[in-house]
């Protein structure tokens, strides 16, 4: 199964969740091993790029990641 290219670097991740391990395992196997195309975060990265993430958006929170998309593609 494919893995997401921002895992390992993914802020989320690697600071958000740092004080919950667990539940990182368990949206790092949802979102990061196969099913990243529906992460909200992947959606934002590869439609407008890294650095229009928000820190505070979820993985699941692909309604919230069409919506900064759109924003962005209003200006």
């Amino acid at each position: 199964m494919a893995k997401c290219e921002l895992t390992e670097t993914c802020i989320f991740f690697n600071d958000r969740m740092a004080s919950m391990p667990s539940t990182a395992n368990l949206l790092k196997k949802v979102y990061c091993e196969g099913g990243f195309d529906t992460c909200g975060r992947h959606m934002v990265f590869k439609a407008i790029g890294r650095e229009n993430v928000p820190n505070d958006l979820f993985p699941n929170h692909c309604d919230r990641a069409i919506t900064v998309i759109e924003k962005h593609s209003q200006r």
